[in-house]
């Protein structure tokens, strides 16, 4: 399979075929994502709830995002791989913002960067694409702002707040971003800024209306159990797989089974 590029999933939305987004935080995960053919890997700043056990993305650093990206990065070879930007690396200047942008591709292997907010940060984005830095923005349910909006609810359920986001939409689109996520917003607003924008757009609890689709990898298959979201399904069991296979082992440590004769050196 080719190698999946911004013009890829530009094409793919030209000619109506979704795209599939997952979030990867480490090697062996981005080695078993990639060969699965999923089309992008997003190295989110979520890794502070379902890796770090951070209550909330706000404290994760440049560093801890550098860090994982850089094993998610090792671990691809097909997947186009985005990396989050986190809280309070891009929001303070635009020159701040291309610095920190610039690391994600120069030392961590990433594509494209991902950025949460509207117009407010127009100016970032516009410096961060004009300087060839592919830009992915991210607005409804935004969990940077999260104290700001009061907990984790659905945005654009009213006509103003509606609009209001397809006005961002539109002016990110013009300052360079080549795609948009939409989390938690109303599944006909979605559809709406699908249909008017001309980049893709990546839906999480938007509904099918988006050009693609991205849930967190621990959701996806049952690894993280503090919440479960309306929007996630989980297509597997893995935490109930792994605690099985752990409980066995102790199990066989205790009774002596294992190590057996075939596990032994003669």
């Amino acid at each position: 399979m080719d190698k999946v590029t911004t013009a890829v999933l530009a094409e793919m939305k030209d000619r109506g075929e979704k795209i599939a987004v997952i979030t990867a935080y480490d090697w062996a995960t981005a080695k078993l994502l990639d060969e699965t053919g999923v089309d992008v890997l997003l190295v989110g700043d979520s890794l502070g709830m379902v890796m770090l056990g951070m209550d909330n993305t706000l404290p994760v650093t440049m560093e801890d995002m550098l860090h994982h990206c850089r094993a998610v990065a090792r671990g691809s070879k097909r997947a186009f791989l985005v990396g989050d930007m986190p809280f309070m690396s891009y929001q303070i200047s635009p020159e701040q913002a291309l610095v920190n942008a610039g690391r994600f591709l120069q030392e961590a292997g990433m594509h494209a960067v991902k950025v949460e907010g509207g117009n407010e940060i127009l100016p970032a984005v516009q410096k961060m694409t004009a300087n060839g830095i592919p830009v992915m923005a991210h607005l409804g349910l935004t969990p940077q702002h999260i104290h700001q909006l009061g907990g984790f609810k659905v945005q654009g359920r009213t006509q103003d707040a509606a609009q209001r986001i397809l006005d961002h939409a539109l002016a990110l689109q013009d300052a360079g971003a080549f795609s948009l996520v939409l989390e938690c917003v109303p599944q006909h607003l979605a559809e709406t800024i699908s249909t008017r924008l001309t980049i893709p757009t990546i839906g999480i609890g938007a509904g099918p209306g988006c050009d693609g689709q991205v849930l967190v990898f621990h959701d996806l298959v049952g690894l993280y159990d503090r919440f479960r979201p309306k929007f996630v399904k989980q297509y597997a069991q893995a935490g109930q797989v792994i605690r099985d296979g752990v409980r066995q082992y102790i199990a066989e440590v205790k009774n002596g089974s294992f190590p057996d004769p075939e596990h032994v050196f003669k």
